[in-house]
């Protein structure tokens, strides 16, 4: 981990340099001890982390299921009333979509020249995002 990074903070030379200076016999792998507690302590802070963001998450879910418990007790004429609107708007937004599929076909039928290269260039967008976002985790077949 460290070790295959450039040594950027000098930590070879700052340590033969104390090394030099320390009068007492040095155990032949004092080094490989020190990189060796320097990574554990890495590791910990990275575990420590990923500990706190999972109890953040968890509380959070928490947090969230109790409020939505108290809102289904407390309100529940409301609740019924949002869910219902939503409902109806879906109904009303699906037979909206449904009767404007044949128009939408009309359109692409003259145009499909036009949309056949917006897509391509929506397409290489997305790639191009995909592997600026995720390029260097994505096994290489």
């Amino acid at each position: 981990m460290l070790r295959n990074r450039p040594n950027e903070d000098k930590f070879d030379q700052m340590l033969g340099r104390a090394l030099q200076r320390h009068s007492e016999p040095v155990p032949a792998d004092f080094a490989e001890r020190m990189l060796r507690r320097i990574e554990e302590a890495e590791e910990r802070q990275v575990l420590a982390r990923v500990v706190l963001q999972e109890r953040l998450a968890l509380a959070g879910s928490i947090i969230l299921g109790i409020a939505a418990i108290v809102v289904v007790v407390f309100f529940p004429g409301r609740v019924t009333g949002i869910f219902g609107s939503i409902a109806e708007s879906f109904t009303q937004q699906g037979s909206a979509l449904i009767g404007g599929i044949p128009q939408a076909m009309e359109a692409v039928r003259g145009e499909w020249q036009f949309y056949t290269v917006v897509g391509a260039v929506f397409g290489f967008a997305v790639y191009s995002l995909v592997d600026l976002l995720l390029g260097d985790r994505l096994p290489i077949a």
